[in-house]
C-alpha cells in the first residue's frame, strides 16, 4: 500500500512566491512577514546593509512561508486519518510548534499531546507522515526499542522519509 500522500504535496507551490521588501524610515527595530494575495511581504527598517536585509529577508519569507503553509494542513485529520491506516492510537491532541528548532516532533505520553515541528510544513507531505507515524508510535512505546521500530516501519516511505529529514539536518549545520 502506497500512501496517498506521496504524488501530492511533494511540491509545495507556496515556495515560489513573490517575495516584497517594504523598507520603512518609521520602522526602527521590528521585522515582519507575512503571505496575502500570493505574495510574501516582508516589513524592515530603512537603511539596513545589503547583506543583513537580504539574510533578514531570506528568513523572514522563510517562516512567513511555513506558517502559511501549516495552516493548509489539517493534523488533526491527518493524524487520524493515519492512525487509522497504521493502526495507532490517534493522540489527544496534536498541534504545529514554533519552538521545536533540533527536533522534528515530540510526544507526551502522559497528556497524549504531539507538537510537530512547523519547519515541517515546507517538506513533502511523506515526510510530515512519517513523522507524525513516528510520533503515534509513541503513543504505544515510549521508548525507541523494537517494538516501537516496528510500529514505525509499517510505513513504506519510512526509510526514506528518515533519509530526507537527516539530509535536511545536514544542511543545516553547514556553515
Amino acid at each position: 500500500m502506497v500512501p496517498e500522500s506521496v504524488g501530492p504535496g511533494a511540491y509545495d507551490p507556496a515556495m515560489d512566491l513573490p517575495i516584497d521588501v517594504v523598507r520603512s524610515r518609521r520602522r526602527k527595530r521590528t521585522i515582519a512577514a507575512y503571505v496575502a494575495d500570493g505574495r510574501v511581504r516582508v516589513m524592515l527598517p530603512d537603511g539596513l546593509p545589503a547583506d543583513q536585509e537580504a539574510k533578514l529577508v531570506k528568513e523572514m519569507a522563510a517562516k512567513a512561508i511555513r506558517r502559511f503553509t501549516s495552516t493548509q494542513v489539517d493534523l488533526a485529520a491527518r493524524a487520524g486519518s493515519l492512525a487509522h491506516r497504521y493502526d495507532l492510537p490517534s493522540p489527544e491532541s496534536i498541534e504545529w510548534s514554533d519552538r521545536q528548532l533540533t527536533r522534528w516532533g515530540s510526544c507526551s505520553t502522559d497528556s497524549r499531546r504531539i507538537r510537530i515541528s512547523r519547519r515541517l510544513a515546507t517538506m513533502p507531505r511523506w515526510v510530515l507522515d512519517w513523522v507524525i507515524i513516528h510520533e503515534l508510535a509513541h503513543l504505544v512505546f515510549a521508548n525507541h526499542g523494537p517494538g516501537f521500530q516496528a510500529l514505525v516501519a509499517r510505513y513504506e516511505l519510512g526509510e526514506r522519509a528518515e533519509g530526507y529529514l537527516i539530509a535536511k539536518a545536514e544542511e543545516r549545520t553547514k556553515p
